[in-house]
């Protein structure tokens, strides 16, 4: 009993040690490794290594799509409560900054890189944040934390729409670090010496590059890892108020399944009520009612259009993420669609668009992840090839016919089953885009508007071999919006 209860004592003490360490020991330039948590007193940059397919944790990166497997999203949701409690020992982070994905593209398809932005997700959904919902500065605390993706200047890649100004504030990470880029966001967080959390997502590449400009341009004299290791491995540079630095490492050692993630609550389903969209349904067909096919119309595709999960609470909040609710909806699609639609691939919008949100007071930036991490989890789980559109701006006045004209023109898309996640109030101006090209009289077009919290309804747009056309919403992902946790899933 004696032996016991000292060894006890004993333990706790070299935690207390360990933790004191962390935040304030030893001299600039010391690394070690660690499991307690980084003080909050400190700077700490974080880094957390993305899987690629030039260095992954085997198994966590599919070859064919060059996104993450079933195995790789497991880690990353795993990674995200390890994280939280481990790194961070439940404090709320202050930064979150990931790859923008079209700086990375893989294949010969040219896939972008997505894995890094779903990496960090769970982990940006088990924090809060506080932000003004109107122009009197009233404020809404959510469970989800803004993530920064946006291009900096120079970092647009070739075929990439150019951003009207960039992003001040919201900027994410370039994998080639153009111009320094990186390196000018790091050094701007440290020169502000404002503690807290910043966390990285990127991959080995860009993380490595990072960490040694870091290192050599404050001098601080770090020793730094000389390869790659896996992707358990996180960093952290931690700044003391005195200046001096620390590389702490940790490692996470996770071993997830290579199963699909499974829920630890059962989703409540909901039938197709048609009672936030009434049920519509119009076609288009060749030399009736004056209708006349464009002459460069898709044809035999099939396009299956979705909102992105749940992000408005109070229908009020705006972060250009979706909130904890929202990540059971994107975690459970794969069931939910099972059976009802069949893509053999997926679109969205390129996640380094960014946007003011001026309707509050003061207004601030965000990058617009939301509708590409709500079907990121169908593409995983279906092993199918993932596209951004980034050849216009989501925010542009001639999105719907611009966007009409890139999914249904051309012929790049015939013959293809395509699953869309989409900004909402752009969904219906882009189909009725679509509808007005055929021409015709007396023909319906659909009501514009989509209901602030309806997160459930489908648009499916169907050309035939003639390029006849059908656009109905018989169809909803049937998840029972109300009913969803508003904290997001824990692993």
């Amino acid at each position: 009993m004696y032996i016991k209860k000292n060894s006890v004592v004993w333990s706790l003490f070299l935690i207390l040690v360990l933790t004191l360490f962390v935040g304030c020991a030893g001299s600039s330039g010391s690394s070690y490794n660690s499991t307690a948590p980084l003080s909050a007193e400190n700077v700490n940059l974080i880094f957390v290594v993305s899987p690629d397919l030039t260095y992954q944790t085997p198994g966590d990166v599919n070859p064919d799509t060059a996104n993450l497997t079933n195995q790789g999203l497991q880690r990353s949701l795993l990674l995200a409560t390890y994280l939280k409690t481990q790194v961070l020992g439940r404090k709320n982070v202050n930064g979150i900054y990931v790859l923008a994905p079209m700086t990375h593209l893989q294949t010969a398809n040219n896939y972008p890189d997505m894995a890094a932005i779903w990496y960090i997700q769970q982990f940006a959904l088990l924090n809060q944040i506080n932000l003004p919902v109107d122009k009197n500065g009233t404020k809404y605390t959510a469970n989800s934390y803004l993530i920064n993706a946006a291009y900096a200047p120079g970092s647009v890649p070739r075929g990439v729409v150019l951003p009207t100004t960039y992003c001040p504030d919201c900027q994410g990470l370039d994998f080639n670090n153009t111009n320094g880029s990186n390196d000018t966001l790091v050094s701007g967080i440290i020169n502000k010496k404002i503690p807290g959390y910043y966390v990285f997502s990127a991959p080995w590449e860009t993380i490595s590059a990072l960490l040694a400009n870091t290192n050599s341009q404050q001098g601080y004299n770090l020793t730094l890892p000389a390869t790659y290791v896996d992707t358990n491995y996180v960093y952290a540079i931690s700044i003391a108020p005195s200046g001096d630095a620390y590389l702490v490492t940790y490692n996470s050692k996770l071993k997830p399944p290579s199963t699909y993630p499974v829920l630890p609550l059962p989703v409540t389903r909901a039938s197709c009520t048609y009672t936030q969209q009434p049920y519509f349904s119009t076609t288009r067909t060749g030399g009736v009612h004056g209708v006349v096919i464009p002459a460069n119309i898709n044809k035999n595709q099939i396009i299956y259009i979705v909102r992105h999960a749940e992000a408005h609470p109070g229908n009020v909040f705006e972060n250009g993420n979706y909130v904890g609710a929202g990540q059971w909806r994107a975690l459970e699609l794969p069931n939910a669609l099972r059976g009802k639609i069949s893509p053999n691939m997926v679109y969205s919008i390129d996640p380094a668009q960014w946007f003011n949100v001026s309707s509050v007071s003061p207004p601030f930036n965000v990058s617009y992840v939301r509708p590409s991490l709500t079907v990121l989890p169908y593409a995983i789980a279906n092993n199918l090839p993932y596209y951004l559109v980034s050849s216009f701006y989501i925010v542009d006045q001639n999105v719907a016919p611009l966007a009409s004209d890139f999914f249904f023109t051309g012929g790049n898309l015939s013959n293809k089953n395509i699953l869309l996640a989409w900004e909402s109030t752009r969904i219906k101006p882009l189909i009725n885009a679509l509808l007005k090209s055929y021409g015709g009289s007396g023909l319906p077009l659909l009501d514009p508007n989509w209901p602030i919290d309806d997160y459930d309804t489908i648009w499916t747009v169907t050309l035939d071999a003639s390029g006849n056309l059908t656009v109905d919403n018989a169809l909803c992902e049937g998840i029972d919006s109300a009913a969803l946790p508003a904290t997001a899933p824990q692993f």
